[in-house]
């Protein structure tokens, strides 16, 4: 977002977004355990974060990768075997809510692999730059806009069916933008919950401000 500070430890409310995100998560009773992944040079400060976050149960943080696929790789080699169920979930998503929670972890539980997700708006092109100057793109198709869907986190997995999709990407040497498109290439169907707007990711300094004012709202019971 163009500043020295990692965006997950930006203030939201006067909280750092990873701790107002993990707080969001633990008030869903059906998630046991964290595992955060993060890079090596921020394990100190996110440990001393989550430890006085007050989550209600147990929170590792461990080392990520280079990649989104790595860092949930890594995570994933720490939980428990006998683990039913795992959610993947951005740490700057931070309005999540509990009843979308349960929602995709109900559908997973029921079907094996689910997401979050929420219609497109605009009409999606299909583009490609080619001998092109960089700000400009040639249209190659306009995709129907029934058919796209943005997709969101969590993403929720029953533990085995992931891990093996994991291990297959990896022996494949694949890298993915997110869990779904490993387990959808592991032969395995993924189902879109719908989202919301405001389960928005932080990535620009105006999304912050998105999100100050998603927050003013909630203060206020709007």
């Amino acid at each position: 977002m163009g500043a020295e500070t990692p965006k997950q430890f930006l203030e939201l409310g006067g909280v750092p977004l990873i701790v107002f995100t993990l707080r969001r998560l633990a008030a869903c009773s059906a998630i046991t355990e964290f595992f955060i992944s993060t890079r090596a040079d921020d394990v100190p400060a996110l440990e001393t974060m989550v430890a006085k976050a007050s989550l209600g149960r147990p929170a590792r943080v461990v080392h990520g990768g280079d990649t989104r696929q790595q860092s949930v790789a890594n995570a994933l080699a720490q939980v428990d075997p006998s683990t039913e169920i795992v959610l993947v979930h951005d740490a700057v998503r931070p309005f999540v809510t509990v009843a979308q929670i349960e929602r995709v972890i109900a559908e997973t539980r029921a079907r094996g692999a689910a997401i979050l997700g929420i219609p497109a708006i605009d009409t999606v092109k299909e583009v490609k730059r080619a001998s092109l100057p960089e700000d400009v793109a040639l249209i190659s198709a306009t995709i129907p806009r029934e058919r796209i869907v943005l997709a969101q986190t969590p993403q929720v997995f029953s533990y085995a069916l992931l891990r093996d999709a994991f291990k297959k990407a990896q022996q494949d040497g694949v890298t993915a933008s997110d869990e779904a498109a490993i387990v959808e290439r592991f032969g395995h169907d993924v189902f879109v919950v719908l989202g919301s707007e405001r389960n928005l990711k932080i990535t620009r300094p105006a999304d912050m401000e998105l999100a100050a004012f998603y927050l003013q709202q909630e203060q206020a019971g709007r």
